[in-house]
């Protein structure tokens, strides 16, 4: 007994140095002292340069005039505006793009995905060799393809390429319809958002009954029904308030509609078939992760292929994907600053301009690396809870 008392009091009697918990303190004290002095040693030269060469610190600069033109812009923007609208009109435009291309991705990459455990040998291989092609090049050079090896070889306004519903290609970019909305079109945007808003409460109510009955519910049709329908009861009460102004040829160019330029066009084709290619091999792994007995059971149960694969293979295949799906997401907002190469004004490259016209590198830099983090923070905590809800819930 006296024997194990000593034992037990030996750990008390070592030093601090020994201590765990003390050695523990110390290295963290010593990495946050060492974080401090290089982040004031990088602020005092930054400070120093700047006083150096007489350049004044702050974002004052963002409110004087930018006097450059921007070739697309989804809010008004004019020489005469500010350098902070410059680039507000620049982080517009990398949401447009990156929102359209994740969608795009997204629905290429589980059509590739699933299509290459298609039974179809063709089907299979066509797949593979679109996956292995497009994430085997680097980014850049798909958005150099699509840009000079596409759309640049395209015919001349002239000899456009007629598309369904008065659409057309050519050299200049895509022009499609643009809508003309009236008096009282406010009543179909209300619609719309009502429809959306009862559809994700029909499929809520659906789901718990199903996970309480077993019975299902025609959850798409109503959706579809709600969400198209109401719109169009809202269109037909308001008096038909919605005309359409149709791109016409001219000798040398197109006029009317509205107007998709190449630019966009080759960043956007470029980035979804891009991503897509890894989205594809992340569907496929998730699929390979579902137990092959959940998909005979199902079978056994008399549910068609399409069934199984809907209602029994994709919804526990997501609980692997979902992780993986948003790193691509980010990857595919980032490589959006690419498009500096093609001329397609984005944050990065109207920035870029500001930085070179007022000399505020510091403030320049610190703006577009504030804007992809936030963008980068806000897909991740979308995907987070999307995430949240697709995990099992454990009894």
């Amino acid at each position: 007994m006296a024997s194990q008392e000593i034992l037990r009091e030996e750990p008390s009697r070592g030093s601090f140095i020994n201590d765990p918990r003390v050695r523990g303190i110390v290295f963290q004290a010593l990495v946050i002292i060492v974080l401090a002095a290089l982040v004031w040693w990088i602020a005092h030269n930054v400070i120093a340069n700047l006083t150096r060469l007489r350049i004044a610190s702050g974002f004052g600069f963002l409110s004087g005039r930018a006097g450059f033109d921007i070739s697309e812009s989804a809010i008004a923007y004019s020489s005469d505006s500010t350098y902070g609208r410059a680039i507000l009109v620049g982080f517009i435009n990398t949401v447009i793009v990156a929102v359209v291309g994740i969608i795009t991705a997204t629905i290429i990459g589980f059509i590739i995905g699933i299509g290459r455990l298609s039974n179809n040998w063709l089907i299979r291989k066509i797949c593979t060799v679109y996956v292995e092609v497009f994430r085997n090049i680097p980014p850049l050079l798909v958005i150099f393809f699509w840009y000079s090896g596409v759309l640049a070889v395209l015919p001349a306004p002239r000899e456009s390429i007629h598309l369904p519903f008065g659409s057309f290609l050519n050299q200049r970019g895509f022009y499609f319809p643009r809508a003309m909305w009236g008096d009282g079109s406010w009543l179909i945007l209300v619609a719309l958002l009502l429809g959306i808003a009862m559809a994700w409460f029909v499929a809520r109510k659906a789901r718990q009954r199903q996970m309480a009955t077993g019975q299902q519910f025609p959850v798409f049709w109503t959706s579809m029904a709600l969400i198209v329908g109401l719109p169009l009861l809202a269109y037909a009460l308001s008096g038909f308030p919605l005309s359409f102004d149709y791109p016409k040829q001219s000798t040398f160019n197109l006029t009317g509609g509205f107007q998709v330029r190449p630019e966009f066009l080759s960043l956007y084709l470029a980035l979804s078939c891009y991503t897509a290619a890894f989205i594809a091999e992340i569907v496929r792994a998730g699929i390979r992760g579902v137990s092959k007995g959940q998909t005979e059971a199902a079978g056994a149960l008399g549910l068609r292929p399409g069934s199984i694969l809907r209602l029994v293979v994709i919804p526990q295949a997501m609980r692997i994907v979902i992780p993986p799906l948003t790193s691509q997401y980010l990857n595919l907002t980032k490589n959006s600053s690419l498009a500096i190469a093609i001329g397609y004004p984005d944050l990065t490259a109207i920035a870029g301009t500001v930085l070179n016209q007022t000399g505020q590198a510091v403030e320049g830099v610190v703006i577009m690396m504030a804007v992809y983090l936030a963008l980068s923070l806000l897909t991740s905590a979308v995907m987070n809870v999307v995430n949240a809800r697709m995990a099992l819930v454990e009894r």
